[in-house]
């Protein structure tokens, strides 16, 4: 009987002691800090690398004055639409239209004097047959005949001239698009006739053409792997800016430069975008994101879950025991705005740590929220 009441003791001891360390272990369990973790998203995704590019209108056009004078109008609000044959620009023309009134009185003049030339000359000629004239005096009149036919091309030629450069004083659109401010301001003189003068600028905006380098072996890349710009991971290539617009861009690239730049070992590619509501603008900093292949089986985190120190980017791991872990990763390019390929460091099943990454700390033993 004394053995049994010992061993139903030592019992209720046993259990009461476990009873205490679970109560114990639930105690320490809340006290934990609750942190939310996620485990790395697998998927295939078409992999890209980034590269600096300027835009430029597909069609552009500078109007130069080209004769001397005042600038009588200026025809069209800068920063407008102007149409292909718009007058623009008028400068004063009083000199060239007396110069073109000269050059008809001269071509007159010499048609005049080239009928009395070929007359002269049929009429000596016809003396000959009777010997009425010298053979000298016909080769003569001839002589004169041609003189006076070369003049009338001269001539000709000035009146041509001469009507070029009045047309050059009513200064006419040579494409349609947006045109820029006037340089001259109404009432300044323009001398044109020694070298152009820069007036305005056209661009034709409805087409848009993206330029940028890349590497040569990245070109080898392309060749090999994707057979080439004529491959159609090369139709849509997303392009981005400084900061977001109304509307995304993409470039369907049409060119690439026949020779590689040997001094810096980079090819030139161009691609054409369409401009959504005249948004794009000559002259914009864009970045262009290169398709080069496709990840089938990607691992993607949250790009805010990681971090940076004087070794590069790390994420904080969960393990089994619920212990933080400092994990060093290799990251790959940004997907989808939120979302950051790991290259190396991470795999499918790691639970990462994706808030309150100030309060955790390597090794410490916390209690992970999963959350999907």
């Amino acid at each position: 009987m004394k053995n049994l009441y010992l061993l139903l003791t030592a019992g209720a001891v046993l259990i009461s002691a476990i009873s205490c360390k679970k109560s114990e272990k639930k105690d320490i369990d809340a006290q934990l800090p609750e942190i939310s973790v996620s485990t790395p998203i697998i998927d295939s995704i078409v992999l890209h690398k980034t590269y600096p590019g300027l835009l430029g209108a597909s069609d552009h056009a500078e109007v130069v004055g080209r004769v001397n004078g005042v600038l009588l109008a200026v025809n069209y609000q800068g920063g407008a639409y102007v149409n292909k044959g718009q007058v623009l620009f008028t400068i004063e023309s009083t000199k060239y239209r007396d110069a073109v009134q000269q050059a008809q009185a001269s071509l007159a003049t010499a048609r005049s004097q080239y009928d009395y030339a070929s007359k002269n000359y049929e009429a000596l000629s016809e003396a000959l047959k009777s010997d009425a004239v010298s053979q000298i005096e016909v080769i003569q009149a001839k002589s004169a005949m041609e003189q006076a036919r070369a003049a009338i091309k001269n001539a000709e030629a000035e009146l041509s001239q001469a009507n070029l450069n009045l047309s050059y004083c009513t200064v006419k659109a040579p494409i349609s698009g947006y045109a820029s401010s006037s340089v001259p301001n109404v009432g300044e003189y323009i001398s044109g006739e020694g070298a152009p003068v820069d007036l305005c600028h056209i661009y034709d905006n409805k087409m848009m053409t993206a330029t940028f380098t890349i590497e040569d072996a990245q070109y080898e890349e392309m060749m090999g792997q994707n057979g080439g710009m004529s491959h159609a991971l090369y139709r849509n290539v997303p392009i981005r800016f400084s900061q977001p617009l109304p509307h995304t861009y993409t470039a369907d690239l049409t060119y690439q430069s026949p020779t590689i730049n040997s001094s810096t070992g980079t090819l030139e590619l161009k691609g054409s975008i369409k401009n959504i509501d005249n948004e794009l603008k000559d002259g914009m900093y864009i970045t262009v994101d290169l398709p080069y292949g496709v990840n089938p089986k990607a691992i993607l985190i949250k790009d805010a879950s990681i971090s940076t120190d004087q070794l590069g980017k790390y994420v904080y791991v969960v393990n089994d025991s619920n212990k933080v872990v400092y994990t060093p990763i290799k990251i790959g390019e940004l997907y989808q705005d939120s979302l950051r390929v790991v290259n190396e460091g991470l795999n499918p099943g790691d639970r990462y740590v994706t808030e309150a990454l100030l309060s955790v700390r390597n090794g410490m033993t916390v209690k992970p929220n999963l959350i999907k």
